[in-house]
């Protein structure tokens, strides 16, 4: 059987971006097919997500896999000679699988809030979110990575939001560097990754389209 890979994407979601980053870590070749989320989503993405009918869905000799932490680690598990993501040591697996899911809950969620709520709600938001980002930063502590010396399944999980850490700023009134800066150091070194920076969106176009759903929302006053 061919191995035939195809990415139902969208280039400014965090969630796929996920995706691309894991793939281009493996060395994977595959299909782009973007997609308008906004608009009429594609035939192929209704029969390939039907339930959430959402992206990013990663499609493997013609099989669906959907969520972005579930394909990451998928791909991990399916092009596993190399660049591995997640550890062997199943403490360790556990334990990334957790902050992966503090940043879901507590991240884009949360700093969402900064174009989606009222001002109050909002500078409630921008406190929490530094918060969090802060709770991260002592899971970090002085590793290179979240994983150690190698970037893994954590740091993938969190970097793919960075292209947001502007519009959080901006928004959220506060500095990330002054406030966070042992994530400032931690965004600029995955950066240096070529699977990273290739993968990202960029902040300005990203803050962009926040301005226009906080605006569409009627928040922008």
């Amino acid at each position: 059987m061919a191995n035939e890979v195809v990415l139902l994407n969208f280039q400014p979601s965090p969630y796929a971006t996920r995706v691309r980053i894991a793939l281009a870590e493996k060395g994977v070749e595959y299909e782009r097919k973007e997609e308008d989320v906004f608009n009429i989503k594609s035939e192929l993405l209704l029969k390939m997500n039907p339930i959430h009918q959402k992206v990013p869905v990663l499609i493997h000799n013609q099989k669906p896999i959907c969520e972005s932490l579930i394909i990451v680690e998928y791909i991990d598990e399916v092009w596993n000679h190399h660049s591995p993501l997640l550890p062997s040591d199943l403490y360790q697996k556990a334990h990334a699988r957790f902050w992966a899911n503090f940043i879901d809950q507590k991240i884009f969620p949360i700093g969402s809030k900064l174009w989606t709520s009222p001002s109050d709600e909002a500078k409630k938001a921008a406190k929490e979110l530094v918060e969090n980002f802060k709770t991260l930063e002592q899971e970090l502590g002085e590793k290179p990575y979240f994983g150690g010396d190698n970037f893994s399944f954590i740091d993938l999980a969190l970097i793919a939001f960075s292209s947001f850490f502007h519009s959080f700023e901006t928004l959220g009134n506060f500095s990330m560097e002054a406030e966070c800066p042992k994530i400032v150091e931690w965004a600029n070194r995955c950066l240096e990754r070529e699977s990273v920076s290739q993968s990202l969106f960029d902040k300005f176009q990203t803050h962009e389209a926040v301005l226009g759903i906080k605006k569409m929302l009627g928040l922008d006053s």
